[in-house]
């Protein structure tokens, strides 16, 4: 691998890396502000990278899909754990702790978007970093909406739904992880994150990306 190609590496994963982080610190959060102090009592609230570390989604996923050239780098930490029994209105908790994770991607995406084209001009190896940043975090953001259980857009619509219907919903996750790994495998995922990634991207980063 050439030094360029080394540095790209190492960008696109302490990006991932720390999205993913920050991601599962916000779930935590949220359901700490709402009265759940699961997160809190398992040491999960920290920017430690050892205690939120999946071998596999932090670590194999994305280095296959980085070796294999994915137009999109996804992964996971380890999901905070969460009870909603501790919140005041269960699904109105349920569905904020799961909005907060995909909410802080958007928010560290426009801050790294306003911050690269101040910062770019000037640094390229830091407009690197600031656009697979930007990038990695409106990934994981649009992934992570999509209205699938586990992900984050089930709790959301599992929020929005009439009371019977939800539970029924919900229900589906035991299989949810692997029509996942399913749609991950056949690229139908790609071609849902691609192109709404690249349209958030070009509105965050302009002509750069």
């Amino acid at each position: 691998m050439s030094p360029e190609a080394i540095i790209l590496f190492v960008i696109k994963l302490v990006s991932l890396g720390f999205s993913i982080i920050l991601h599962e610190v916000a779930h935590g959060y949220a359901a700490y502000r709402l009265g759940d102090p699961t997160a809190a009592n398992s040491n999960r609230l920290t920017l430690n990278p050892m205690a939120h570390i999946d071998l596999f989604g932090s670590i194999i996923l994305p280095i296959i899909l980085i070796v294999t050239g994915s137009p999109v780098l996804l992964g996971w930490a380890k999901p905070v754990p969460i009870n909603p029994y501790h919140f005041r209105n269960l699904k109105k908790g349920i569905m904020i702790t799961g909005a907060a994770g995909p909410l802080v991607n958007f928010i560290l995406a426009l801050a790294a978007g306003l911050l690269f084209q101040l910062a770019n001009p000037y640094s390229e190896v830091l407009g690197w970093f600031l656009a697979y940043f930007c990038a990695t975090n409106v990934a994981l953001g649009v992934f992570n909406l999509i209205p699938l259980p586990p992900l984050d857009g089930s709790r959301v619509l599992y929020g929005l739904l009439p009371r019977g219907l939800d539970d029924q919903y919900l229900s589906i996750e035991r299989y949810g992880i692997f029509i996942l790994f399913g749609l991950l495998w056949l690229g139908v995922l790609d071609r849902i994150i691609y192109p709404i990634s690249m349209f958030i991207l070009r509105l965050l980063l302009g002509g750069h990306f």
